[in-house]
């Protein structure tokens, strides 16, 4: 089964180079697409936290959906870590639009090999 997908391709080089292509994708199956912002702060291991902020990966508006999420934390206690993971179903906020919630562990990283629980609510769609 084909799905009909439309954007664009974004292409940039650093000047030494290196160059990189991003995709923006517009419409999924005939929908258009959206994405959600979504910021938080780890659990405290090892007695440290981390900040976290990103935005989700399009889909599709107007249909049941999940958004997959990546980010790396901020740079504490000399390292960083990962997030990445796919939030709940959306849900509906009473004056339109729906955010989604979303949690998970990070990975593990650190002098002292740990992870950290993080967990959230994503912001409004965009």
């Amino acid at each position: 089964m084909e799905i009909p997908v439309t954007g664009f391709v974004v292409h940039s080089e650093d000047g030494s180079g290196h160059h990189s292509h991003g995709l923006y994708i517009t419409s999924w199956n005939g929908r258009p697409v959206h994405t959600h912002k979504f910021a938080g702060q780890t659990s405290v291991d090892v007695g440290h936290r981390h900040q976290y902020a990103g935005t989700t990966a399009p889909a599709p508006s107007g249909v049941p959906h999940m958004h997959e999420y990546y980010t790396v934390t901020s740079f504490d206690d000399g390292h960083t870590h990962i997030i990445q993971g796919v939030t709940d179903p959306a849900v509906p906020l009473p004056g339109g639009g729906h955010y989604h919630l979303f949690e998970g562990v990070t990975t593990v990283n650190g002098m002292i090999p740990h992870s950290h629980a993080y967990s959230g609510r994503t912001g409004n769609e965009e």
